[in-house]
């Protein structure tokens, strides 16, 4: 028998479950770690860099509970002016003076930031991006973004970055001294949890060798009057990449796309996509830089210069790139394009601006064609109805007469054009075009078919940008937000788009109108909680009851506010700070924001049976829930060799309120000799 020692031995937790031991007669507990970034958080444009819309961890919002009778408004999370941005969800940062809370992020064309509670309408913090004695941006005459500018694209997070993460923003302002004005395009990098600037922000700047518009002597020079950041920011390989729309189509403009090292915010790299010509704006009605696993970046052109006469390789002799689907290198940090496609009348399409500016590119996951073959493809779609589906190691380039070169192209199939972002999940593209249907493509052999479903409704301008809510492949839930006044939430089922489980407007005398429409927004789903961006603020629904619920996931929601495994509310976490998890607490009946007392743990002895020893646990509990399962284990190796049940063990008493189990193996027959409870919750 091991000599007892006065003192735990803390071991790092394992796999969900193994959460105590007793060696002797000492309970070891593991240490509780907390580690920032969780798989509900939402800290990019449309969930991941591929920006495939999928949020695949939501264990709590499912058909069966979304519906007007648990589902609807929660509640209206305040904001200083419009929401363009998609708004951001980190779960577990630990704010000052208020502890582990769950936090929702949003930006304003006030140039705000806002971090609410994801879980109530408490404000943590709010900041604002402008300078001394400077004011938003007006419109610049044009009617995309107005009344003013500020912060139109979607942050992006790091979690790693910092000592509580970092929110990357772009804002514009301007200052205005007598007849003067000057406008101002910055990065920002502020502290998750306080909202205070981790670096000094940087000013925009950046110059090109080229001839195009804005020339100054042998180079095309980025003006920060002219253009806005529209793009959700891109993350990748620890650089920030912005790209950058026109005001409208109000010359001059070319096309830019920078990045910055997120831990100075000194500029790294700088490409010119019409460096000899002009217009092909980078907006893509809010969709941010996609990337794959190899650090290539994809995106589609506005309207612009394309030079149909091409190098011995295939590029154009210009380097102009208007109106094309764009593969990046990102080597060394360094800008490059890699690989392009452009459709046989690109000319005529950007002359008629029926361009590809207006939609996203949606990497998609890798998928196994006819033949066995792994195919790599990226999607994308703009104003001309048509939907190309490229192979990302040979997109297709340039054909004068044909596009017979690229992957998969289906023409027509988006009636009305697309201005906004598809979604995918399980196989499946979704896309929502401008007064059409949401519509559903699935993939067959790594090639789209046609639609197989659509909704009810059509969708006005701007059409629908979809996202999805499952746990895993299952449970899988399509929402697409209706640009009206009020707005319309809408949840569909992603087998059938003809299948409607819930809209805002079903619930009577108005109970679910969150706010009005705004055009570009997409759904934020996470942890029990769908977030939608308006003209004032942000619309949050969730469950209106418990009755969906688990007896584990009503404990959460009565202690931390939300139903979810997640933040302060984790399995794992410890909240009151003892190291002792939740789900033993909950296992235990004990309050998850007190520490825990020696006498309501789990305790040890050696208890003797026939004149031999035997190692014997007892489980004392207040009630024992039906939501979780109890298992003593035993062993002679504190790291392996773990076993339960007969001829393992013995249980002496198994009621509501207590568990004591016995060793089968005395202890005199073993040099060292462990026994736990392992908790789990299936």
């Amino acid at each position: 028998m091991e000599t007892p020692r006065n003192r735990q031995r803390p071991y790092q937790a394992m796999a969900m479950g193994y959460v105590f031991l007793l060696a002797s007669f000492f309970l070891l507990f593991p240490a509780v770690p907390s580690v920032p970034g969780q798989a509900t958080d939402v800290l990019t444009y449309h969930n991941d860099n591929g920006r495939t819309g999928q949020n695949l961890n939501e264990e709590i919002l499912s058909p069966a509970n979304v519906n007007t009778t648990h589902f609807g408004k929660l509640w209206v999370l305040k904001a200083d002016g419009l929401v363009d941005a998609q708004p951001l969800y980190a779960a577990g940062v630990s704010i000052p003076l208020k502890g582990v809370r769950n936090v929702v992020f949003i930006a304003t064309e006030h140039d705000g930031v806002y971090a609410y509670d994801a879980d109530s309408t408490n404000l943590f913090w709010h900041v604002s991006m402008l300078g001394t004695n400077e004011v938003t941006s007006d419109d610049r005459g044009c009617s995309q973004v107005t009344p003013e500018i500020g912060i139109t694209a979607t942050p992006v997070i790091d979690r790693q970055l910092g000592p509580n993460g970092t929110i990357f923003v772009v804002a514009m302002s301007k200052q205005v001294t007598n007849s003067t004005t000057i406008y101002f395009q910055r990065l920002h990098a502020l502290d998750l949890a306080t909202g205070t600037n981790r670096l000094p922000a940087v000013t925009i700047a950046a110059q090109y060798p080229g001839t195009g518009d804005d020339r100054v002597g042998t180079n095309v020079v980025f003006d920060p009057s002219q253009y806005k950041e529209r793009c959700g920011l891109l993350l990748l390989g620890g650089v920030i990449y912005t790209a950058w729309a026109s005001h409208c189509d109000i010359r001059p403009y070319t096309g830019w796309i920078m990045g910055y090292d997120e831990h100075t915010l000194a500029q790294t790299s700088v490409l010119n996509i019409t460096p000899n010509g002009n217009e092909a704006a980078i907006w893509m009605s809010g969709d941010g830089l996609a990337a794959d696993a190899a650090s290539n970046i994809y995106f589609l052109a506005g309207n612009g210069t394309f030079d149909t006469t091409l190098t011995t390789n295939g590029f154009p002799i210009q380097n102009d790139y208007g109106n094309a689907f764009i593969k990046l290198s990102t080597t060394s940090n360094q800008l490059a394009v890699a690989d392009y496609f452009n459709m046989f009348n690109t000319v005529s399409e950007s002359g008629a601006d029926t361009d590809l500016g207006s939609g996203g590119a949606l990497v998609l996951p890798d998928m196994l064609d006819g033949q066995g073959h792994i195919r790599q493809l990226a999607v994308g779609a703009g104003k001309d109805s048509n939907l190309y589906l490229v192979d990302r190691s040979n997109m297709g380039r340039f054909n004068l007469t044909n596009d017979i070169a690229i992957y998969e192209e289906l023409d027509g199939v988006l009636p009305g054009g697309i201005w906004a972002m598809p979604a995918y999940f399980n196989g499946t593209l979704y896309y929502g075009s401008v007064g059409y249907y949401l519509q559903a493509f699935p993939f067959q052999g790594a090639q789209l078919t046609n639609s197989t479903s659509h909704t009810a409704i059509t969708f006005a301008y701007p059409g629908t940008t979809p996202a999805i809510s499952a746990n895993g492949n299952s449970n899988g839930i399509v929402w697409a937000t209706e640009n009206t006044s009020p707005a319309v939430l809408h949840a569909y089922a992603s087998t059938n788009l003809a299948r409607e489980y819930y809209n805002s407007t079903q619930a009577a005398g108005g109970r679910d109108s969150f706010g009005s429409g705004n055009k570009f927004i997409t759904p934020t789903i996470a942890s029990a909680r769908v977030y939608v961006g308006t003209t004032t603020g942000v619309g949050v629904l969730g469950l209106l009851d418990q009755s969906t619920l688990t007896p584990l996931q009503v404990w959460r929601d009565n202690h931390f506010g939300n139903p979810s495994n997640v933040g302060a509310g984790a399995n794992t976490a410890s909240p009151a700070g003892d190291n002792i998890p939740n789900l033993i607490k909950y296992a235990l009946g004990l309050n998850p924001a007190l520490p825990a007392t020696a006498a309501q743990l789990p305790s040890g002895g050696i208890q003797p049976d026939g004149g031999t020893n035997y190692l014997t646990l007892t489980v004392n509990r207040a009630a024992q829930p039906s939501d979780i399962t109890y298992i003593v284990e035993v062993s002679s190796n504190l790291l392996a060799g773990w076993v339960s049940g007969p001829p393992n063990t013995v249980t002496l008493t198994n009621t509501a309120t207590q568990l004591i189990v016995r060793d089968t193996t005395p202890v005199p027959a073993a040099t060292e000799r462990f026994i736990r409870l392992r908790v789990t919750n299936p």
